[in-house]
């Protein structure tokens, strides 16, 4: 599958990032809003894990647009139990509270409804 990870702290990033990849999955980063919705567009990822916490545009930001043309599945993450509601009401498939196992949105993404339509 491929996975769209967005994240603004590069360590975070490349954490998620390595255990997807670990597991099989082809993963394209972004470490903001605007170019994650660009990515979203032009590489056709399968799913997008999105931190919900980012500077300038945020992932509720990023949520709103992409739901404006877009059905994929999206996992909100973010340390801040508070987002989860938010996040979800926007369009999120679900939220996932940091710091999490990697075993967990390894799991998170195999329930996802992909192909998307």
């Amino acid at each position: 599958m491929h996975v769209l990870v967005v994240d603004d702290d590069p360590r975070i990033l490349r954490f998620i990032s390595s255990s997807l990849r670990l597991a099989g999955h082809t993963v394209c980063t972004a470490n903001c809003g605007e170019e994650a919705l660009k990515l979203a567009e032009s590489d056709e990822p399968d799913v997008m894990v999105l931190d919900i916490l980012m500077p300038k545009v945020d992932g509720f930001e990023v949520l709103r647009r992409l739901r404006a043309a877009s059905k994929m599945p999206v996992i909100a993450v973010s340390a801040h139990m508070s987002s989860a509601e938010k996040a979800l009401s926007l369009g999120a498939n679900c939220f996932l509270a940091k710091p999490f196992k990697p075993d967990e949105l390894i799991k998170i993404i195999a329930s996802l409804p992909v192909p998307y339509p």
